[in-house]
């Protein structure tokens, strides 16, 4: 299970990698709350669904967003 979660991560961080190239080639900000706190919301519920514990599953997407924006922002700043 570990190992499959590590998987899925890296593809996840492969595709946001690209999504930063796009955003970075176009002017557009490394961020969107809006379209974050979407994500938060859709992802509760779905823990919800899970029995899983929604603050767990808003606190685990929360650092994988925050690494995904470190990564938008650096890209940004090479363009």
């Amino acid at each position: 299970m570990d190992a499959a979660l590590v998987h899925l991560l890296a593809e996840r961080f492969k595709i946001t990698q690209r999504v930063g190239e796009l955003k970075a080639e176009h002017g557009l900000p490394p961020a969107d709350p809006a379209r974050e706190a979407e994500q938060i919301a859709r992802l509760r519920a779905l823990a919800a669904d899970s029995h899983l514990d929604p603050e767990f599953a808003e606190k685990f997407l929360g650092f994988i967003v925050a690494e995904v924006v470190r990564h938008h922002e650096a890209l940004a700043k090479k363009s």
